[in-house]
């Protein structure tokens, strides 16, 4: 078990290395640092102040030398400053990442909760009503676009209905009923297509558990339904779910810039946006890279799961 989680382990920081690599370059490639700095104000710099910026920056040492101290600064918690405010960038995550937080876990929470047993009930009564209520489910769940869907929702239940708030997270001093109003529309909006993903992985997975030959044998024993559903099949068919599970998550986590945006959610994904459209790209390589760490501790979460649920997969 032990050596199962150290080789996860190595294999995330491996990745995240990689990632670091991968955003470094790709911020050099976009141009010149200085370009991006120098406000509309500062264009008359001299090429003297211009050369001193650049030496400030570390612009004249190697490229590697550049990523290797940029890698030092990461490590130390120092992800540089905002170029519009010249804030720093790891204070504006630190506000920014508990709401990108509680909102993928509340999306992931709610498509768990509903995917996953429609999935199961679907397997259990196929062909019946269930069945195609389920599967009729999945199928707008995947072809409805997150961001029509966040509109819409908008439209109907805060512009015309009035139930819900527009947009963006409750104030602190609110109640918890106050704040999740906030939460519902975003949370459904992110996690729709995941609740659909859920149920039609769950789905196939039961159906093959349920055909296999030791279940029609316990089936055949008189064993009741509910037991035979929920603790022979199921759990049998969870690491499918759960693979799904880890890598959903990592895209709640990674992929809600669209959901921000449309709600005016204050988290990583709109901070990502507003950094693009501000030529900021100190904050832009900042969540690129925050975006990778989540995703790979994620991973190696999903991997802990795989080894406490299946002894095959931690003796493999």
């Amino acid at each position: 078990m032990v050596r199962f989680l150290v080789q996860r382990g190595s294999f995330a920081l491996l990745t995240l290395f990689a990632a670091t690599v991968i955003v470094f370059t790709v911020s050099r490639l976009a141009g010149d640092p200085r370009q991006f700095m120098i406000r509309p104000e500062g264009y008359g710099v001299t090429k003297e102040q211009y050369e001193e910026l650049g030496r400030r920056l570390g612009l004249d040492k190697p490229l590697a030398v550049q990523y290797f101290k940029w890698l030092g600064q990461v490590a130390r918690g120092d992800l540089g400053k905002t170029v519009q405010t010249q804030r720093s960038v790891s204070e504006v995550i630190r506000e920014r990442l508990p709401n990108t937080l509680q909102l993928a876990a509340t999306a992931w929470f709610l498509s768990t909760l509903i995917g996953v047993p429609l999935g199961v009930l679907s397997a259990v009564r196929r062909g019946g009503i269930l069945d195609n209520i389920g599967r009729a489910f999945a199928i707008l769940g995947q072809a409805v676009p997150g961001f029509w869907l966040g509109i819409m929702g908008v439209l109907v239940f805060s512009v015309h209905l009035g139930l819900l708030p527009t947009s963006t997270k409750g104030p602190p001093d609110a109640s918890f009923f106050q704040q999740l109003k906030y939460f519902i529309l975003p949370a459904v909006t992110l996690g729709w297509a995941g609740a659909a993903g859920y149920m039609r992985l769950t789905r196939s997975s039961m159906l093959d558990v349920l055909d296999s030959e030791y279940v029609k044998l316990a089936r055949a024993k008189g064993v009741s339904t509910s037991l035979l559903v929920w603790k022979h099949a199921f759990r049998n068919a969870l690491i499918p779910p759960i693979t799904f599970s880890a890598l959903l998550l990592a895209f709640f986590l990674n992929g809600q810039v669209i959901t921000e945006t449309v709600f005016g959610w204050p988290g990583l994904g709109r901070l990502a946006t507003e950094s693009v459209f501000q030529n900021d790209y100190t904050t832009m390589t900042a969540a690129v890279l925050m975006f990778a760490l989540l995703y790979s501790v994620a991973s190696f979460l999903a991997d802990a799961a795989y080894a406490v649920i299946d002894p095959r997969v931690r003796y493999s």
